[in-house]
């Protein structure tokens, strides 16, 4: 169909949905072909993972002895550098094995890829993007394989979000703004087909403002979260210069508000930034066993009603991403999703609550950014005719959960179930399919 009537369609829908909605409704303008929302394409058996509260990053990652003693402090996520031809210092602790017991003692990991800079910025000897800007984009695909490899190796899994580390740059050359922007828009693309989230890592004043005029502009894929360095002592994730606090505003920015300095904990020093956080982090897999002592049945969904596609023997080792809600069984509702996407339920696992959610297991979101300009009115049942109980503001994460249908808008009549408990119609979400369930998000 022309493009033309595909908008004139959109219109139409917003406003059949506004004129049957309950409550105040937001219009819901017509979203971009493709940038700046692009879809993610989750393979089965991810899981998006977020992080809440108090995080420090250092140059190389501490040895596990002393992730232990710190314990003791105040934070709970940790920045690490897992590539990039820039990265400055070495990781000897950085493993695969280490990256399994940090994340058992209930850390959050925060990956970092410092790859090509700016070409009119960083340092002189740092290896830069290209000033062509279709060279650029090509390198942020480049870029964005790379940190996936390298995440792979480390046990990091499809649903992650990695920050690509943009050092300071002259903000009045425009050739450089076109080539950094040409670079990470490519980055978050390839990101998004390969099934991961895309963050971006900037000074406030030298890089994140360019990205942020550019929120809306269809001419760049838009990263789904951004993290800030801005050395203020102030660890508010709003009230930003130049940023409005309607950008990435849905669990989406970090900010490093201390740079360098040392802190002891349990008797261990650190040189340390500290960053405060709210933003997708990486998802690891957490082993347990099975506790049945019969054969427990992996199941294509959470509940007795799905086919069986794997049998697991007593005492058998799992490999759990995130944990969903489902039939209750025995005490429990809570089903454990398994890498290769089966759900088993937790009754008969060895996490540490038979009745309820496990830390530190996640819950399986699978977050994808809101493409109506004028916002997303967020509802009460998947419908438009059930009372609007929010909304969430164009470029915003809808962390959905699983879906169901509902009344038909625009091109479909999938809703999308978030994590607050509200629904938002499909048609307006960045998910694969714009007309039916997008895989491997649950059904409802």
């Amino acid at each position: 169909m022309s493009h033309r009537f595909f908008v004139l369609r959109r219109l139409l829908a917003a406003s059949s949905t506004c004129l049957l909605g309950a409550g105040t409704c937001l219009f819901l303008a017509p979203e971009a072909a493709a940038e700046p929302a692009t879809p993610v394409g989750y393979p089965a058996g991810a899981s998006a993972t977020r992080y809440a509260g108090l995080a420090f990053d250092a140059c190389s990652a501490p040895p596990l002895a002393t992730i232990r003693a710190w314990n003791a402090s105040p934070y709970r996520a940790l920045g690490v550098y897992i590539g990039g031809v820039n990265r400055t210092c070495a990781q000897p602790q950085l493993t695969a094995s280490w990256v399994v017991s940090v994340s058992t003692l209930k850390w959050r990991l925060l990956p970092i890829y410092k790859g090509l800079q700016p070409p009119c910025g960083a340092r002189p000897t740092d290896a830069k993007i290209s000033t062509d800007p279709a060279t650029a984009r090509a390198q942020g695909t480049t870029a964005a394989a790379d940190a996936v490899t390298a995440a792979k190796a480390l046990g990091m899994r499809p649903g992650s979000a990695f920050y690509n580390d943009i050092e300071n740059y002259a903000q009045t050359d425009a050739t450089c703004r076109t080539a950094v922007l040409s670079h990470l828009s490519a980055w978050t693309k390839e990101l998004h087909r390969r099934g991961y989230l895309s963050g971006v890592y900037m000074n406030l004043n030298l890089g994140a403002k360019q990205l942020s005029d550019v929120f809306t502009s269809t001419s760049y894929a838009r990263p789904d979260a951004l993290w800030i360095a801005r050395y203020d002592g102030i660890d508010s994730l709003k009230g930003w210069t130049g940023i409005a606090d309607s950008r990435w505003a849905v669990h989406q920015r970090a900010k490093q508000y201390r740079g360098g300095h040392d802190e002891t904990y349990g008797g261990v020093t650190v040189n340390i930034d500290t960053d405060r956080l709210d933003a997708p982090v990486a998802t690891v897999a957490y082993t347990y066993s099975v506790t049945s002592a019969t054969a427990l049945n992996a199941r294509t969904g959470p509940s007795t009603s799905y086919p069986v596609a794997k049998t697991y023997a007593p005492g058998s080792s799992l490999a759990v991403v995130c944990q969903a809600p489902g039939l209750k069984v025995g005490t429990t509702t809570v089903w454990d999703r398994l890498t290769d996407g089966s759900y088993v339920t937790d009754y008969y696992v060895s996490t540490p609550s038979n009745t309820g959610y496990s830390s530190p297991l996640p819950r399986c979101t699978y977050p994808y950014q809101v493409t109506a300009s004028n916002g997303l009115t967020e509802r009460s049942g998947p419908g438009a005719s059930y009372a609007a109980v929010g909304s969430s503001p164009n470029g915003a994460l809808a962390w959905v959960t699983c879906q169901r249908a509902g009344s038909t808008v625009g091109t479909t009549k999938v809703w999308d179930r978030l994590d607050n408990g509200h629904y938002v119609s499909d048609h307006y979400v960045a998910s694969p399919s714009r007309t039916t369930y997008s895989k491997p998000v649950p059904r409802c």
